[in-house]
Protein backbone atom coordinates (compact mmCIF):
# COMPACT_ATOMS: atom_id res chain seq x y z
CA UNK A 1 0.00 0.00 0.00
CA UNK A 2 1.01 3.73 -0.95
CA UNK A 3 2.52 5.62 1.96
CA UNK A 4 1.32 9.31 2.13
CA UNK A 5 4.30 11.45 0.62
CA UNK A 6 5.87 13.83 2.86
CA UNK A 7 8.57 16.41 3.21
CA UNK A 8 10.11 18.41 6.30
CA UNK A 9 8.05 17.86 9.87
CA UNK A 10 5.87 20.13 12.27
CA UNK A 11 7.93 23.16 13.34
CA UNK A 12 9.58 22.72 16.16
CA UNK A 13 10.95 25.06 18.90
CA UNK A 14 14.49 26.69 17.89
CA UNK A 15 15.44 25.14 21.85
CA UNK A 16 12.85 22.36 22.91
CA UNK A 17 12.51 22.42 26.76
CA UNK A 18 13.89 19.09 28.04
CA UNK A 19 10.75 19.05 30.41
CA UNK A 20 7.36 20.19 29.77
CA UNK A 21 5.49 22.64 31.67
CA UNK A 22 2.59 21.44 33.85
CA UNK A 23 0.34 23.38 31.71
CA UNK A 24 1.40 21.36 28.52
CA UNK A 25 1.16 18.02 30.27
CA UNK A 26 -2.23 18.64 31.54
CA UNK A 27 -3.49 19.44 28.00
CA UNK A 28 -1.80 16.45 26.53
CA UNK A 29 -3.72 14.22 29.58
CA UNK A 30 -6.96 16.28 28.24
CA UNK A 31 -6.33 14.89 24.64
CA UNK A 32 -5.71 11.14 25.85
CA UNK A 33 -8.91 11.30 27.77
CA UNK A 34 -10.63 12.70 24.73
CA UNK A 35 -9.76 10.14 22.79
CA UNK A 36 -10.87 7.69 25.46
CA UNK A 37 -13.80 8.99 25.01
CA UNK A 38 -13.81 8.55 21.24
CA UNK A 39 -13.05 5.34 21.34
CA UNK A 40 -16.48 4.59 22.84
CA UNK A 41 -18.43 6.96 21.03
CA UNK A 42 -17.18 4.25 17.76
CA UNK A 43 -18.34 1.76 19.85
CA UNK A 44 -21.99 3.52 20.71
CA UNK A 45 -22.00 4.37 16.73
CA UNK A 46 -21.93 0.42 15.92
CA UNK A 47 -23.73 -1.00 18.10
CA UNK A 48 -26.42 0.69 15.68
CA UNK A 49 -26.12 -1.99 13.50
CA UNK A 50 -27.90 -4.42 16.23
CA UNK A 51 -25.32 -7.28 16.61
CA UNK A 52 -22.13 -7.76 16.41
CA UNK A 53 -19.23 -6.27 13.88
CA UNK A 54 -19.26 -9.84 11.68
CA UNK A 55 -22.68 -10.07 12.10
CA UNK A 56 -22.95 -6.64 10.56
CA UNK A 57 -20.88 -7.00 7.92
CA UNK A 58 -22.66 -10.45 6.83
CA UNK A 59 -25.87 -7.72 6.11
CA UNK A 60 -24.38 -6.32 3.13
CA UNK A 61 -24.28 -8.56 -0.42
CA UNK A 62 -20.65 -9.81 -1.65
CA UNK A 63 -20.32 -7.42 -4.24
CA UNK A 64 -20.55 -4.28 -1.89
CA UNK A 65 -18.10 -5.70 0.72
CA UNK A 66 -15.63 -6.21 -1.67
CA UNK A 67 -15.98 -2.32 -3.12
CA UNK A 68 -16.32 -1.17 0.38
CA UNK A 69 -12.03 0.41 -0.05
CA UNK A 70 -13.13 2.08 -3.38
CA UNK A 71 -16.71 3.36 -2.06
CA UNK A 72 -14.71 4.79 1.08
CA UNK A 73 -11.88 6.38 -1.31
CA UNK A 74 -14.28 7.92 -3.58
CA UNK A 75 -16.61 9.65 -0.48
CA UNK A 76 -13.20 11.20 0.74
CA UNK A 77 -12.09 12.47 -2.71
CA UNK A 78 -15.11 13.98 -3.47
CA UNK A 79 -15.20 15.25 0.15
CA UNK A 80 -12.01 17.20 -0.19
CA UNK A 81 -12.64 19.56 -2.59
CA UNK A 82 -16.69 19.84 -1.83
CA UNK A 83 -16.12 20.65 2.51
CA UNK A 84 -13.60 23.11 1.35
CA UNK A 85 -16.23 24.61 -1.48
CA UNK A 86 -18.94 24.58 1.04
CA UNK A 87 -17.34 26.93 3.68
CA UNK A 88 -17.48 29.65 1.40
CA UNK A 89 -20.34 32.55 1.85
CA UNK A 90 -22.96 32.10 3.83
CA UNK A 91 -21.31 28.40 4.50
CA UNK A 92 -17.72 30.02 6.53
CA UNK A 93 -20.32 31.32 9.29
CA UNK A 94 -22.36 27.88 9.78
CA UNK A 95 -20.11 25.19 11.19
CA UNK A 96 -21.23 24.46 15.08
CA UNK A 97 -21.26 20.82 15.85
CA UNK A 98 -24.71 20.98 16.31
CA UNK A 99 -25.46 21.89 12.99
CA UNK A 100 -23.13 19.31 11.49
CA UNK A 101 -24.85 16.95 13.74
CA UNK A 102 -28.31 17.99 12.35
CA UNK A 103 -27.02 17.85 9.11
CA UNK A 104 -25.59 14.42 9.44
CA UNK A 105 -28.65 13.36 11.09
CA UNK A 106 -30.57 14.32 8.05
CA UNK A 107 -29.15 13.31 5.53
CA UNK A 108 -28.25 9.48 7.09
CA UNK A 109 -32.32 9.63 7.24
CA UNK A 110 -32.42 10.13 3.63
CA UNK A 111 -30.26 7.55 3.22
CA UNK A 112 -31.55 5.07 4.82
CA UNK A 113 -35.12 5.69 3.74
CA UNK A 114 -34.50 3.41 0.62
CA UNK A 115 -32.28 0.79 2.10
CA UNK A 116 -28.88 0.47 0.78
CA UNK A 117 -29.03 2.22 -2.51
CA UNK A 118 -29.34 5.13 -1.17
CA UNK A 119 -27.31 4.50 1.70
CA UNK A 120 -24.47 3.99 -0.72
CA UNK A 121 -25.65 7.21 -2.98
CA UNK A 122 -25.90 9.35 0.63
CA UNK A 123 -22.15 8.30 1.55
CA UNK A 124 -20.12 11.29 -0.41
CA UNK A 125 -22.98 13.31 1.56
CA UNK A 126 -22.26 12.07 5.12
CA UNK A 127 -18.31 12.53 4.45
CA UNK A 128 -18.54 15.81 3.24
CA UNK A 129 -20.60 16.60 6.35
CA UNK A 130 -17.98 14.85 8.51
CA UNK A 131 -14.75 16.57 6.55
CA UNK A 132 -16.44 19.97 7.10
CA UNK A 133 -16.83 19.28 10.98
CA UNK A 134 -12.91 18.35 11.15
CA UNK A 135 -11.92 21.49 9.25
CA UNK A 136 -13.89 23.34 11.78
CA UNK A 137 -11.62 21.91 14.35
CA UNK A 138 -8.86 22.46 12.32
CA UNK A 139 -9.95 26.12 12.50
CA UNK A 140 -9.92 26.25 16.61
CA UNK A 141 -6.54 25.37 16.90
CA UNK A 142 -5.05 28.42 14.55
CA UNK A 143 -5.07 26.41 11.19
CA UNK A 144 -6.62 27.42 7.65
CA UNK A 145 -9.66 25.05 7.08
CA UNK A 146 -9.45 25.48 3.35
CA UNK A 147 -5.77 25.64 2.86
CA UNK A 148 -4.45 22.13 1.26
CA UNK A 149 -2.01 21.38 4.06
CA UNK A 150 -4.89 21.68 6.68
CA UNK A 151 -7.46 19.58 4.10
CA UNK A 152 -4.62 17.10 4.13
CA UNK A 153 -4.46 16.68 7.77
CA UNK A 154 -8.02 16.59 8.02
CA UNK A 155 -7.98 13.83 5.58
CA UNK A 156 -5.83 11.78 8.11
CA UNK A 157 -8.50 12.25 10.90
CA UNK A 158 -10.21 9.93 8.87
CA UNK A 159 -7.73 7.24 9.10
CA UNK A 160 -8.07 7.06 12.54
CA UNK A 161 -9.79 3.92 13.84
CA UNK A 162 -11.81 1.09 13.18
CA UNK A 163 -14.34 -1.28 14.49
CA UNK A 164 -11.35 -3.18 16.03
CA UNK A 165 -10.18 -1.99 19.17
CA UNK A 166 -6.37 -2.34 17.51
CA UNK A 167 -7.40 0.33 15.20
CA UNK A 168 -9.10 3.29 17.97
CA UNK A 169 -7.26 6.47 18.08
CA UNK A 170 -5.51 8.74 16.23
CA UNK A 171 -1.93 8.00 13.99
CA UNK A 172 0.22 9.89 15.62
CA UNK A 173 2.46 9.15 12.64
CA UNK A 174 1.02 11.76 10.63
CA UNK A 175 1.65 14.36 13.61
CA UNK A 176 5.47 13.75 12.92
CA UNK A 177 5.41 14.79 9.57
CA UNK A 178 3.87 17.91 7.07
CA UNK A 179 2.51 16.25 4.26
CA UNK A 180 3.63 17.56 0.73
CA UNK A 181 1.16 19.81 -1.00
CA UNK A 182 0.77 17.21 -4.17
CA UNK A 183 -1.70 15.00 -6.00
CA UNK A 184 0.97 12.09 -5.10
CA UNK A 185 0.41 13.05 -1.80
CA UNK A 186 -3.22 13.40 -1.67
CA UNK A 187 -3.37 10.37 -3.87
CA UNK A 188 -0.84 8.16 -0.96
CA UNK A 189 -3.08 9.18 1.95
CA UNK A 190 -5.69 8.39 0.51
CA UNK A 191 -4.40 4.77 -0.06
CA UNK A 192 -4.01 4.92 3.60
CA UNK A 193 -6.41 6.27 5.20
CA UNK A 194 -9.66 4.59 3.24
CA UNK A 195 -9.26 0.97 4.11
CA UNK A 196 -9.42 2.03 8.03
CA UNK A 197 -12.60 4.35 6.92
CA UNK A 198 -14.13 1.55 4.92
CA UNK A 199 -14.14 -0.38 7.75
CA UNK A 200 -16.15 1.93 9.94
CA UNK A 201 -18.38 3.06 6.67
CA UNK A 202 -19.31 -0.99 6.46
CA UNK A 203 -21.22 -0.28 10.04
CA UNK A 204 -23.06 2.40 8.78
CA UNK A 205 -24.09 1.14 5.28
CA UNK A 206 -24.88 -2.51 7.30
CA UNK A 207 -27.25 -0.82 9.62
CA UNK A 208 -29.25 1.39 6.66
CA UNK A 209 -29.76 -1.99 4.55
CA UNK A 210 -33.63 -2.36 5.45
CA UNK A 211 -35.76 0.23 4.04
CA UNK A 212 -37.12 2.84 5.97
CA UNK A 213 -36.35 1.25 9.18
CA UNK A 214 -32.72 2.24 7.72
CA UNK A 215 -33.72 5.82 8.20
CA UNK A 216 -33.59 5.84 11.86
CA UNK A 217 -30.37 3.90 11.83
CA UNK A 218 -28.72 6.25 9.36
CA UNK A 219 -29.20 9.03 11.38
CA UNK A 220 -28.13 7.78 14.43
CA UNK A 221 -25.12 6.45 12.82
CA UNK A 222 -24.07 10.10 11.41
CA UNK A 223 -25.10 11.50 14.15
CA UNK A 224 -22.01 9.48 16.48
CA UNK A 225 -20.09 9.40 13.28
CA UNK A 226 -19.79 13.26 13.75
CA UNK A 227 -19.33 13.11 17.41
CA UNK A 228 -16.79 10.61 16.72
CA UNK A 229 -14.16 12.16 13.97
CA UNK A 230 -14.91 15.71 15.88
CA UNK A 231 -13.67 14.01 19.32
CA UNK A 232 -10.88 12.66 17.05
CA UNK A 233 -9.65 16.06 15.12
CA UNK A 234 -9.21 17.61 18.79
CA UNK A 235 -6.65 15.50 19.57
CA UNK A 236 -5.21 15.60 16.25
CA UNK A 237 -4.75 19.19 15.96
CA UNK A 238 -4.20 19.29 19.84
CA UNK A 239 -1.30 17.42 19.12
CA UNK A 240 -0.39 19.69 16.59
CA UNK A 241 -0.41 23.36 18.23
CA UNK A 242 1.29 21.49 21.02
CA UNK A 243 4.00 20.04 19.45
CA UNK A 244 4.52 23.43 17.30
CA UNK A 245 5.31 24.95 21.10
CA UNK A 246 7.22 22.52 22.88
CA UNK A 247 8.70 20.09 19.91
CA UNK A 248 7.49 17.17 18.82
CA UNK A 249 9.48 14.18 20.37
CA UNK A 250 8.44 15.50 24.16
CA UNK A 251 4.48 15.89 23.23
CA UNK A 252 4.51 12.45 21.55
CA UNK A 253 6.21 10.45 24.39
CA UNK A 254 4.10 12.23 27.01
CA UNK A 255 0.63 11.60 25.30
CA UNK A 256 1.95 7.80 24.27
CA UNK A 257 2.65 7.39 27.91
CA UNK A 258 -1.21 8.82 29.18
CA UNK A 259 -2.31 6.41 26.35
CA UNK A 260 0.17 3.44 27.91
CA UNK A 261 -1.51 4.05 31.00
CA UNK A 262 -4.67 3.20 30.67
CA UNK A 263 -3.76 0.72 28.30
CA UNK A 264 -4.73 2.32 24.50
CA UNK A 265 -3.28 1.66 21.20
CA UNK A 266 -0.41 4.77 20.78
CA UNK A 267 -1.11 4.62 16.95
Amino acid sequence: MDEPDVTVGLPTPDVPPSELPPEAKEGIAALAARQRKANGLLLTAINFVGSQVEDGLKLLPQTVRSQLDDIARNALRQSYDLAAKSRGGLGEKVGSDRFHKALGSFSGAVGGFGGLPTAIAELPVATTVIFRAVQTVASEYGEDPVSEETRLECLAVFGAGGPGAEDDGVDTAFLGARLSLSGAALNGLLSRVAPRFAAVLSQKLASQTVPILGAAAGAGTNYAFVDYYVALAHVHFGLRKLARTHGETPVLDEFHAALAAHNLPTG
